[in-house]
């Protein structure tokens, strides 16, 4: 079994940071499906002041509404009301 805690790859500084380690940006909304914020907030992270990342991490919970959720595949669409 690989322990994630020894997972050098991802080893950030930032504590804070909200990366969940599914690292893609959807096409239309122009977030990560993963931790939410965009490719400049993404990139720019490291650098931003703890105010800066707080004020981010405040607005990802809205953003989630804005990717479409999945209906559940075959399962989904066998079970259409």
């Amino acid at each position: 079994m690989n322990d994630l805690s020894l997972d050098t790859l991802w080893m950030r500084k930032e504590l804070d940071s909200p990366c969940v380690k599914i690292c893609v940006i959807h096409p239309k909304a122009g977030i990560c499906a993963g931790c939410f914020r965009t490719l400049d907030e993404i990139a720019g992270w490291s650098a931003m002041s703890p105010e800066n990342r707080a004020e981010i991490l405040a607005q990802l919970p809205d953003r989630s509404t804005l990717l479409k959720k999945r209906r559940g595949g075959r399962e989904g669409r066998l079970n259409q009301d």
